[in-house]
């Protein structure tokens, strides 16, 4: 016996309406470590300036400085995007890629290429917004040989945020005293 349209498009609706009923919770889902807390506090620094575009404009130039490229820029909503495509090859996984194929006849390609991201965001803060906090995360994708996407992992070095907010406070100084 087959069942009518009109039943089998309601049953696919109430499907789709209960997985979208799917409940948040604080402590499943919504758990902030004291980990990303302190991650966030090495992500994030404040700046004596309501300028928001001015340092969104001098992140930029940081940024493609250093080798990235701008991805996407929103001035007005504080949100900047880049990314730089550098090498992965790791000659460990290029050993046991050749190993495997070898002895086990089974090909396990290695990684082969990385695409670093950083991401920009600001927002007023302080008294009156005369402060402007600014946050920047970087990532990496690496994909394999076969180009495949193997992992997406945060950078979470502090040197190198650190490195980001010393360069960044120095172009701001040169920028406002016209250097």
């Amino acid at each position: 016996m087959r069942l009518p349209l009109r039943f089998g498009c309601a049953a696919l609706a109430a499907l789709l309406l209960m997985t979208g009923c799917y409940a948040v919770t604080l402590d499943r889902d919504l758990n902030l470590t004291p980990e990303m807390l302190a991650q966030r506090q090495v992500q994030t620094r404040r700046f004596d300036t309501a300028d928001e575009q001015r340092i969104l404009k001098t992140c930029a130039a940081l940024l493609q400085d250093t080798g990235f490229n701008i991805d996407e820029s929103e001035t007005r909503l504080g949100i900047l995007t880049a990314s730089k495509e550098r090498d992965a090859t790791d000659p460990v996984q290029w050993a046991v890629f050749l190993t495997a194929a070898i002895f086990l006849g089974v090909p396990i390609p290695p990684d082969k290429d990385q695409v670093m991201k950083a991401f920009v965001t600001t927002r007023p803060v302080g008294a009156e917004g005369r402060q402007v906090a600014v946050r920047v995360v970087f990532e990496r994708a690496v994909y394999d040989t076969d180009g495949r996407l193997t992992k997406i992992e945060p950078l979470t070095e502090p040197r190198m945020y650190q490195t980001f907010f010393e360069k960044l406070s120095k172009a701001l100084f040169l920028e406002a005293h016209d250097f």
